[in-house]
């Protein structure tokens, strides 16, 4: 989607206001008077308009919480938050020019496309000003909250994937380390009738099943999906053929037509039906997220599960304890009437550690900071901490910013539907054209 430019003034006038006390106020994000005092306490009334997308009644309650925190601090400030909001609104808004104040997203696919356009303001000039530092974020979550040298969002909370195994189904196993390791696991605890039909899974190894997408697979391999000049590496990188072969092999094992029918027969994703609860599937590839869902649900509370780091590749045993991860982004969009009132709800939001706990405490997602992370506050069992430790390992990924990132996404899961069914007949000729309509799209968007 294209946005109008931003103004010089709003893009790069992050002035200093008059000083107090010997100290500077946080800059301006954009054309607006100064604040009068240099205290953020100082800052004068306003009303923020925070446009999020929370739904739920508990999910709701959280972030309200985590804003009372922040109503403490600025009781001048008053936040009037805006529930269940998708990405396309927001940036219909900054289109319109009547964007919130503060917004923030579930998905990291629009970052590219915000702090490329100017929808969302570059926030790197006040986070310097306000002496913030960044390494207290793991890598991998600096990484999908910026694009080329502009940081226009913050991590908010985060997700973080690994491997969930029901104990019962595993007969004494451990979770398997490697994918050798994952393919004999998952053929000794399949279960099937005479006739070959699925009754039990070990593991559903089919790029269609819930969170099985390639962004979440890629890490066990160390795939790449990018080179450093912005283009596909798809079909360059060796790493996404192994995956690939391995992938293939035990979905051939399995059977195509077999496996199809037995994952379509399985319960919804968000239901209490779902495959990994009733002893369907014993292990699955999810988000830290299920523990919560596990919880809350009646039928699942008395399921015997554990949780560990996905397997990687027999060759790349350093990967093991990482993942991929993504999260929720908050930013301040281009044209927001209270910019500097914008930023501190953002900083306090993605930095205050009280309130970060507050919000991984309700939500069961990963705080972001690492002093969230090692709070005395915060609710962590073996379980959960399985995503703690995955989410702060060094070579934990994600899936980097790109202006085109859900087309580039898209693309790549068309083309993995028909390898697996067994469509593809040269599995390096169908990556190269994976690369080149990547890379087509990416010239047609000035890349």
């Amino acid at each position: 989607m294209r946005f109008v430019p931003m103004a010089v003034a709003a893009l790069a006038a992050l002035a200093l206001t008059a000083c107090t006390a010997g100290k500077e106020a946080a800059p301006s994000l954009g054309a607006q008077p100064k604040p009068s005092g240099s205290a953020p306490a100082a800052l004068p009334a306003a009303t923020l308009e925070l446009w999020h997308g929370f739904a739920t009644d508990a999910e709701v309650k959280a972030f309200e919480q985590a804003i009372a925190g922040f109503n403490k601090k600025f009781p001048q400030i008053t936040v009037k938050a805006k529930k269940g909001v998708q990405d396309d609104q927001i940036t219909q808004a900054v289109r319109g020019g009547n964007p919130p104040d503060v917004a923030a997203s579930f998905t990291t696919d629009n970052v590219a496309q915000w702090c490329k356009s100017g929808a969302f303001q570059d926030l790197t000039p006040v986070i310097k000003q306000d002496g913030i530092d960044l390494s207290v974020l793991p890598a991998a979550s600096r990484l999908y909250t910026e694009f080329e040298g502009k940081r226009c969002t913050m991590p908010l909370l985060a997700d973080a994937y690994g491997m969930y195994y029901n104990k019962a189904l595993m007969k004494g196993n451990e979770p398997p380390k490697t994918l050798s390791e994952l393919t004999k696991l998952a053929k000794e605890l399949t279960v099937r009738d005479a006739d070959g039909t699925i009754k039990v899974a070990g593991f559903i190894p089919s790029f269609q099943y819930y969170e099985n997408s390639p962004s979440h697979l890629g890490p066990m391999v160390g795939a790449k999906w990018y080179n450093d000049d912005g283009t596909s590496a798809i079909g360059t990188d060796p790493a996404w053929k192994q995956l690939l072969q391995w992938q293939k092999d035990l979905v051939d094992w399995y059977g195509y037509d077999k496996l199809e029918k037995f994952r379509k027969s399985l319960g919804d994703e968000w239901g209490a039906e779902h495959p990994f609860f009733t002893g369907k599937v014993a292990m699955i590839l999810d988000g830290e997220w299920r523990n919560a869902m596990i919880a809350n649900d009646p039928k699942a509370k008395s399921l015997d599960y554990a949780t560990a780091p996905l397997p990687v590749a027999d060759d790349k045993p350093d990967l093991y304890g990482s993942g991929f991860t993504a999260g929720t982004v908050i930013g301040v969009p281009k044209g927001a009437k209270n910019p500097q009132h914008s930023w501190e709800l953002v900083k306090y939001l993605t930095t205050d550690t009280d309130s970060l706990v507050t919000l991984s405490n309700a939500l069961r997602n990963v705080p972001t900071t690492k002093a969230a992370m090692e709070s005395p506050n915060l609710d962590k069992d073996d379980r959960f901490g399985t995503f703690l430790d995955i989410f702060s390992h060094p070579k934990t990924s994600t899936l980097p910013a790109n202006v085109n990132s859900v087309f580039n996404q898209d693309a790549f899961s068309t083309f993995l539907i028909q390898w697996e069914k067994g469509a593809v007949k040269d599995l390096d000729a169908g990556l190269a054209s994976v690369d080149k309509r990547i890379n087509d799209k990416l010239k047609l968007s000035g890349g």
